[in-house]
């Protein structure tokens, strides 16, 4: 008596294929967005103006993102290429200490993330055209 075991899809593959890929780059991201958040530690020590807080407070959120990105990737390709497709599979996967792991990591940069937009990027009022 054979038993019918369905498949996971082609494109929960291709998926996960794809997000080992991007996994592979987390390191280096996470490196340059320590870098960033240096940078911007530093400026904000030497009392610099505002328009240079602003860049370094948008790259920072840019390193942060791409970082987000790639450690969510790993998360999704630690859960395995069933998780895709089935929800109870995930939420197994999320037991597993190395899903635990992934899953912690994601919260602390998604935290890390909001907290630069809400406080570390400066508001510059917009310069308004005088009218005659």
């Amino acid at each position: 008596m054979a038993f019918f075991r369905p498949r996971v899809s082609r494109e929960a593959e291709v998926r996960y294929h794809a997000d080992q890929e991007i996994s592979k780059g987390f390191p280096e991201l996470l490196e340059k967005a320590r870098q960033a958040e240096q940078t911007l530690q530093e400026l904000r020590a030497a009392s610099a103006d505002e328009t240079e807080l602003l860049a370094a407070g948008l790259a920072f959120d840019r390193a942060l993102t791409d970082a987000l990105r790639a450690a969510e990737s790993g998360q999704r390709a630690t859960f395995g290429v069933k998780a895709y497709d089935d929800r109870i599979a995930r939420r197994k996967a999320k037991a597993t200490p190395a899903g635990a792991m992934w899953t912690a990591e994601v919260e602390r940069l998604r935290t890390l993330r909001e907290d630069n937009r809400m406080w570390g990027i400066p508001r510059i009022p917009r310069l308004v055209p005088a009218t005659r």
